[in-house]
């Protein structure tokens, strides 16, 4: 898998943003991306080093309409948080997107 490919975007959330000061970051990625895929991408994109990679499913959420229609309120997305060294850090607002439209 290319490494643009890997990281669709960061999460930027209040509870992300304060566990940033710990050394953990959140990203979006690819639903195909393993932890060996979110760990290279990382440290060739950023240029740190990443101790540990931690992935999260989350799933969508549906909403029962009428007689057994579903409407999807949120998609189903796949997250990884990263933990790096003591002393490095990332900044997630400089984060280009790679899509292409």
């Amino acid at each position: 898998m290319n490494l643009h490919q890997v990281i669709l975007k960061p999460v930027v959330t209040e509870k992300s943003s304060s566990a940033a000061a710990a050394g953990k970051y959140t990203f979006v990625v690819n639903k195909k991306a393993t932890k060996i895929d979110v760990k290279n991408a990382i440290r060739t994109l950023y240029g740190v080093n990443v101790t540990k990679v931690n992935i999260i499913q989350t799933p969508r959420k549906i909403r029962l309409v009428g007689r057994g229609r579903e409407i999807e309120k949120r998609q189903a997305v796949k997250k990884a948080t990263i933990t790096l060294t003591a002393g490095s850090k990332i900044d997630v607002y400089k984060f280009q997107s790679t899509k292409k439209n």
